[in-house]
């Protein structure tokens, strides 16, 4: 994999610019072309790979080059003669370390590595608090407390420097109470509280064209950006500068009410979660000097600092509590790269899902983007709504766990090349089911890097087949095989234009997993429904976890875990999405289960091999029974497919009105024979114990289901991911490409769709568990 790269966008609309930035390794030259993507699964058993090339201007050959990332937050302030003038100084910070013994680590830097000119406050190499001194020359003074900070502590650090003496002092302090809200100290852990004072004679030379750096420290200067290294793993709260030797206890001071004569006083709980605020990347100085700084790569914010007392749960309540950041030397919101190439989309051009392919040597590469119609307009009557939210959520996830995947998949798993070359490359970033290399959960992913896992051509080692954007091609494929005309519209598009998006169109489709949604985007088709839409949901887990678009990136989403189906858990207290203070988790814990909105919900889920589905006695109704148009009474439906050989798998949805399915749902099929790896879903148990695997458990199933919704509209859902890996067998031929087809025919109609009330019906029998 010598060549990868990324777009500056998902989207792009005719008559825009989108550029494209590679990395082309251990090659001269590359070439380039603009290609439709329409099926990317390579299983032999499908229609195989379907790549269209697009005869545009970027069709030629290109000058390679080796483009590097530079993963890691911290928070750079601009030099500025205020720190040029330093003399004297003092340096403190409230710090909470999570990887004290990962080596050298900056945490308060006015440091150039290359001229080894400044001073800081860092962590050494021996997992001490130090402060560093160097005059420019090549001199350098390290004066270290000498004892090892505890992980996961809070600390009260500090330094300070009287040039007039030559006097350093360096102290650290545990802090293992706090109580009322009030700062208190309790100095009884002798071994993590150290205090020296020593007398030096170098003095630190100031001009050194480095900027101020919380959280890492410049390590060198390049004509485009600052290089910064020593990126620490920890929070920081309440970073302190003074241009005077302060005493520890004027320190102790300055914590709660800093010092009008301060240097900067940056308070990390300013400036995030409240409406109207556009820049949440800006670091605010409650100093009079105003030096204000700007987070690089999205550290974590909204984070419990050194005095939350557990008593509010909500940053918004209680900012004065929440003056923490969390950063991680594995952060990446922006790999940064310059452009290789440009493509104008043509005023002509189709909506549709396209890439950049490049190719050098033996190597390629894909880099997938978005055609939507021009905004305000639609072109076809129906629209496909791309997750590109779920897309991102699942960037580049590295599934390399072999003896865990196993466990999870009853199965030996398969390590992609894309998964070989992420775990040598954790620069480029991780997926929201990751954790960094601290062990704290990754709550941003950002499009603006290479994401390796969404392409054509790729598997994952946690499905039988496809997952996310390459098992959405087979819905891509199928419209294209069967003569649909139809948009392509994203989830960043619903967010920024909620209904208006929606509204011109007779039908919308969704992808097989559209995971992660925002409120906006919720609204967006519950308004859409109301109005007479009709909703297609081909997949299962959708609509699940509550996510935000950054306001000063909208590529960009976040997304904090717990009490769910994850990989890792928000600390206590860090639960509420910094974009936004509103609360994190899934949507079934703000009230807005699945089922609301589609029918189903999710339920269960399960990595071996997919089942079929029966037909329900509604699925006989005269409401419904045309969905069933060519489908015997007794037919299995979907006992075939690319996904682990059936229609239902993977992760499944089903009906429950207790969770709120709207009571004139039709449960048209359910699935089942699924095996014990397939387990109910973390909410849906309340206790654990034998039974509840797919064999034995009534409740482990997808369903199949159908209902009206106002003004002749309505919603048909299959509750399963890998439903669409069914529609192309038999050369597309079979009763799961009939029942979408069925479906999306009826659904396209301008007339509102007729929906009898008189009569009964019968939900389902009792032996499913309703």
């Amino acid at each position: 994999m010598t060549i990868n790269g990324y777009a500056d966008k998902l989207r792009v609309e005719p008559g825009q610019k989108i550029k494209f930035m590679i990395n082309c390794e251990n090659h001269e030259k590359y070439q380039a072309e603009i290609v439709q993507l329409i099926h990317g699964d390579i299983n032999p058993e499908g229609p195989g790979l379907k790549i269209k090339p697009i005869d545009t201007n970027i069709k030629k050959e290109y000058k390679g080059r080796r483009q590097k990332i530079h993963s890691g937050s911290y928070v750079h302030v601009p030099d500025d003669p205020l720190f040029r003038d330093i003399h004297s100084f003092s340096l403190q910070a409230m710090i909470w370390p999570t990887t004290p013994d990962k080596g050298v680590q900056g945490l308060l830097t006015k440091w150039n590595d290359e001229t080894k000119a400044g001073y800081g406050l860092f962590i050494d190499k021996g997992g001490c608090l130090a402060l560093w001194i160097g005059d420019g020359s090549g001199k350098v003074e390290k004066i270290s407390t000498g004892k090892k900070l505890v992980e996961r502590c809070w600390f009260f650090v500090g330094a300070s420097f009287d040039t007039s003496t030559g006097t350093v002092t360096v102290f650290q302090k545990p802090i293992v109470e706090t109580f009322n809200g009030r700062f208190s100290l309790r100095y009884s852990l002798e071994k993590m509280t150290a205090h020296r004072t020593e007398v030096i004679k170098l003095k630190p030379e100031t001009e050194n064209e480095a900027p101020f750096i919380i959280a890492g420290y410049l390590e060198s200067k390049t004509s485009r950006k600052d290089i910064v290294k020593g990126i620490y793993n920890g929070k920081i709260d309440r970073p302190r500068l003074a241009d005077r030797s302060l005493t520890q206890q004027e320190m102790e001071q300055c914590i709660e009410a800093p010092f009008d004569d301060l240097v900067a006083a940056w308070d990390f709980a300013d400036n995030i979660g409240r409406n109207g605020i556009e820049e949440p990347s800006k670091i605010i100085d409650k100093s009079k000097n105003k030096l204000h700084g700007t987070t690089s790569n999205l550290p974590a914010r909204a984070m419990t600092g050194y005095n939350w007392t557990g008593d509010e749960h909500n940053f918004i309540h209680a900012p004065e509590q929440y003056g923490a950041i969390h950063f991680h030397d594995d952060d990446l919101t922006d790999a940064q790269w310059e452009v290789d190439f440009e493509f104008d989309i043509p005023d002509n051009f189709k909506s549709g899902v396209y890439a950049a392919h490049v190719k050098a040597g033996a190597d390629e590469d894909y880099v997938p983007f978005f055609v939507r119609p021009k905004k305000g307009t639609a072109t076809a009557k129906i629209a496909f709504l791309i997750p590109t939210a779920s897309y991102l959520a699942y960037a580049n996830t590295k599934f390399h766990d072999g003896p865990l995947t196993q466990l999870m998949t009853a199965r030996a798993p398969i390590i992609e090349q894309h998964d070989m070359y992420l775990m040598e490359h954790w620069e480029y970033g991780h997926s929201t089911y990751e954790t960094h290399s601290d062990g704290s959960g990754t709550c941003y992913s950002s499009p603006l890097r290479p994401i390796l896992n969404m392409r054509p051509k790729v598997k994952t080692n946690l499905s039988p087949s496809l997952w996310q954007f390459n098992a959405d091609l087979h819905l891509v494929d199928w419209l294209t095989e069967m003569g649909y005309d139809f948009d392509v519209i994203t989830d960043h598009d619903l967010h920024e234009e909620g209904v208006d998006l929606l509204e011109p169109y007779n039908v919308v489709l969704t992808g097989s997993h559209p995971e992660y949604y925002s409120k906006n985007m919720l609204d967006g088709i519950e308004e859409y429904q109301h109005l007479g839409g009709r909703f297609m949901y081909l997949g299962a887990n959708g609509f699940y976890w509550i996510i935000q678009y950054s306001p000063e990136k909208p590529e960009i989403i976040e997304v904090r875990k717990k009490h769910a189906v994850n990989t890792w858990k928000a600390e206590a207290g860090e639960l509420h999405l910094s974009f936004s203070g509103e609360y994190g988790g899934i949507w079934r814990h703000r009230g807005r289960a699945p089922q609301k909105l589609t029918g189903v919900g999710f339920v269960a889920q399960g990595f071996d091999v997919s089942s079929y589905y029966r037909r329900n006695p509604d699925s006989f109704d005269p409401r419904v029974s045309w969905i069933f148009e060519g489908v015997g009474a007794d037919e299995l439906i979907g006992n075939f497919g690319l996904v682990g050989g059936g229609a239902a798998g993977l992760e499944i949805d089903a009906y429950d009105l207790s969770l709120g399915t709207p009571p004139e749902t039709m449960l048209l099929a359910s699935s089942e024979g699924h095996t014990n790896t397939y387990n109910p879903v973390t909410e849906e148990m309340f206790s654990p114990g034998p039974g509840l695997g797919g064999a034995e458990n009534p409740r482990v199933r997808a369903d199949m289901t159908y209902f009206p919704t106002p003004n002749g509209g309505a919603v048909f859902s299959t509750g399963s991911i890998a439903f669409l890996g069914s529609l192309s067998y038999n050369n597309y031929d079979n009763n799961v490409s009939r029942i979408v087809g069925n479906v999306l025919n009826k659904f396209m109609l301008d007339e509102p769709l007729s929906w009898e009330t008189e009569g009964s019906y019968q939900v389902v029998s009792s032996k499913h568990g309703i």
